[in-house]
């Protein structure tokens, strides 16, 4: 096999196609992946919890026969609770805290014979679009490490991107698949809502506005890691429409002719980088090269009255979690145990009324209908990820006296995806783009409600024009 080092730049699925050839056992590849994670995380801060251990015991053992076997694999320290392992979602207020059980998402990675390796770095709560939280540090880019990674899965992008595993957990209340995923040059899709479970412990989280998946390097890894896991759990309170057969059918699958509407316009008026624009505009042409009929159009939205809609579920969402944790941590939350823009958040969502609440969640499901009529006439919408490349490290900080100011600097990198939250439509970024200076710029489709199946056949076609699994960071695995 040579090194096994050059085992990290193959994506899961043909790693598991080793093991199962029985060319590699899965202890290999336990042990080349956390070769790669000593290698490079020390200049990346990606991986903040080593399961180095409890990952070999699993692969000395009998593995359950499934899509992943014996392949490496790496959860956000957010909502994928590991019995055992602690959880901080980024935060000191849960820096001691340890689930005493699976989430579901878990049990299923598992069945899927994945080997958790690790933990990785997310900002506190996934609130910001950049990883630098005060308990764990910052996670540095790997094609810059001045830059940020984006957030809030921005541990998970940086080591895909990197070559430590090929995908990793992630998940997406705002954009937080879809933005680490543009700023690092990976694939990241965020599903349907309620695609994937979010229980035991939740049914819903936030009125719908999270979801969970992954960031992966490959396409084909992404829709069978989908298939892997999606479904109801039971007692789930909805579910996403079921897809007509498995999503890895749909990779290398014709699209057909799709209509797509590209634009470069933020609903709220948030300037866009030329780059970003560049980047839209240049996968516009892609596709039209690939067949497909692009033509530049945008649903019409009152992008202020979207925001404070989002705004109240967020902060009112915020606030819950940290109540809601406080029985598990055993003491009430106080201002000491967070970061001051946290804590803002925090009291904003306190300050909402139960009738606030309700009128936010009328007021995007308004939303949701009205972007539905628009999506009646096209396939797909294109538009920018991001509204800037990758920002330098330190962008989004506040202060005790100007707590905000991390929140309102993400609304102008990311006026974009938190549409999909809203109206739980499927969205993917696909990394077509790098820029002058060499970073990525990832490109975002928009697909109909429940139709993931439309974004895996265009992703893939793009990715056979487009190739992008050999571009390789300056920070990664060698």
């Amino acid at each position: 096999m040579g090194n096994l080092r050059d085992l990290a730049w193959l994506d899961a699925i043909a790693q598991a196609e080793l093991v199962r050839k029985r060319d590699v056992r899965p202890i290999e590849l336990v042990e080349a992946a956390i070769e790669c994670v000593e290698m490079v995380n020390p200049q990346l801060n990606a991986v903040i919890t080593e399961m180095y251990d409890i990952a070999r015991e699993a692969a000395a053992k009998d593995l359950p026969e499934g899509p992943f076997t014996g392949v490496p694999f790496l959860l956000k320290d957010l909502q994928a609770a590991y019995e055992g392992v602690r959880m901080t979602a980024g935060s000191k207020y849960l820096r001691d805290f340890k689930p005493n059980g699976d989430s579901e998402l878990v049990r299923r990675y598992k069945r899927a014979g994945l080997i958790v390796i690790g933990k990785t770095n997310t900002p506190e709560f996934g609130i910001l679009p950049t990883t630098e939280p005060e308990l764990t540090g910052r996670t540095r880019n790997p094609w810059d490490s001045t830059r940020a990674t984006g957030g809030s899965s921005g541990g998970s992008a940086a080591a895909v991107a990197s070559g430590m595993v090929p995908m990793a957990h992630a998940n997406d209340g705002g954009g937080s698949i879809r933005i680490p995923a543009s700023c690092c040059g990976v694939f990241g899709l965020k599903p349907t809502r309620a695609r994937n479970p979010l229980g035991p412990h939740f049914g819903d989280l936030f009125s719908g506005l999270v979801a969970e998946h992954a960031v992966t390097r490959s396409v084909r890894d992404s829709a069978a890691l989908l298939d892997a896991t999606a479904g109801p759990e039971l007692g789930d309170p909805y579910c996403a429409p079921p897809p007509a057969r498995p999503f890895a059918k749909e990779v290398g699958a014709d699209p057909g002719k799709l209509r797509i509407a590209f634009t470069t316009t933020a609903p709220a008026g948030a300037p866009v980088h030329a780059d970003c624009v560049a980047a839209v505009m240049d996968a516009a042409k892609l596709c039209e090269e690939l067949g497909h009929e692009a033509e530049e159009a945008a649903p019409q939205l009152n992008g202020e009255m979207l925001v404070n809609a989002f705004m109240t579920i967020w902060s009112a969402g915020n606030a819950w979690t940290v109540d809601s944790l406080s029985f598990a941590v055993g003491r009430k939350p106080s201002r000491e145990d967070f970061e001051p823009g946290t804590w803002a958040l925090i009291e904003m969502g306190r300050r909402r009324s139960a009738p606030d609440y309700l009128l936010a969640v009328q007021t995007l499901q308004v939303f949701s209908r009205r972007i539905a009529q628009f999506m009646q006439k096209y396939d797909v919408l294109l538009t920018p990820t991001v509204a800037e490349p990758p920002l330098p490290l330190g962008s989004f900080e506040s202060t005790h006296d100007d707590p905000m100011a991390g929140m309102r600097r993400a609304g102008l990198f990311t006026p974009f995806t938190p549409i999909c939250n809203a109206t739980g439509q499927p969205a993917m970024s696909v990394p077509l783009y790098w820029n002058a200076e060499g970073l990525p710029i990832g490109s975002h489709f928009v697909g109909r409600f429940g139709d993931e199946a439309t974004l895996f056949r265009l992703a893939a076609q793009l990715e056979t024009a487009r190739p992008w699994a050999d571009r390789r960071p300056p920070i990664s695995v060698r």
